[in-house]
């Protein structure tokens, strides 16, 4: 089935969270973003990460996203920072200057894509000498780590193994990111890992309204209704608590600079 990122449905679907506070110090690690002027998100989706980038400072944040229904609900989350503009635009074509920005983010993009070089390639182009790309995506060891009170993720591919070999295809393994990194002539890369806190539940009935929903999980689109019921009722018998639920995910961070 998948997920159709231009239905007029899904607008909101990446408006709900805020950046956690783990992610936002990793990033902090990474990259000086007190030096950083202007920045790029590209894959903005809904424009949380947009958002936690003008919190840290940076004076111009542009998302951009391939999705314009996507954007509508980024610009109805964004409407309050003047410091973030919006566009329609790709991760091969841009249409930002070249040479232009500090940092370039790309969060939860790479496994859309099917051409990570001509993706990296575009990122080099429009950062500055000496600017930071930060690359977060989970790499397919990330995504089969078993299920648990903070992981529910790993609750769908014990429930449905047939999602491995999905979910594992469209992940690239991190020695493929690192070459593709080297061959653009990024230098100084470090990878990282990070258990990123997705959203905090006060009860177990919120989680499970939130997967009922799909919210943010595109791979739930790949469940028809029947399953995802399934997929819910398994998640709510598995968890041992029902209230303050830390949801987290596990992801690798790759820093280069141009």
């Amino acid at each position: 089935m998948g997920m159709d990122f231009h239905s007029n449905k899904n607008r909101f679907t990446y408006t709900t969270r805020t950046a956690d506070r783990s992610w936002i110090m990793t990033v902090r690690q990474l990259a000086p973003v007190e030096n950083v002027l202007k920045a790029v998100d590209i894959g903005c989706g809904g424009g949380i990460y947009s958002k936690a980038l003008a919190d840290m400072g940076i004076d111009s944040v542009t998302g951009i996203d391939f999705s314009e229904k996507i954007l509508e609900g980024a610009k109805e989350n964004c409407k309050e920072y003047q410091n973030i503009s919006l566009r329609h635009g790709s991760a091969y074509g841009t249409e930002v200057n070249s040479n232009d920005c500090d940092l370039v983010l790309e969060r939860a993009l790479i496994h859309h894509l099917d051409d990570l070089l001509n993706c990296f390639k575009e990122a080099y182009r429009i950062l500055k000498d000496g600017g930071y790309f930060i690359v977060q995506d989970r790499t397919p060891e990330d995504c089969l780590l078993k299920g648990s009170d903070h992981h529910i993720r790993g609750y769908l591919f014990e429930l449905f193994p047939r999602l491995i070999d999905k979910e594992v295809s469209r992940r690239y393994p991190s020695p493929f990111v690192l070459e593709t990194l080297k061959k653009v002539g990024f230098k100084k890369i470090e990878e990282v890992k990070l258990w990123e806190t997705r959203k905090a539940y006060q009860t177990k009935d919120q989680l499970l309204e939130d997967l009922r929903e799909r919210t943010g999980r595109s791979i739930l689109h790949e469940l028809d209704d029947n399953e995802l019921r399934m997929f819910i009722n398994h998640v709510d018998q598995s968890l041992s608590s029902n209230a303050n639920i830390m949801e987290k995910d596990r992801w690798t961070i790759w820093k280069a600079v141009k």
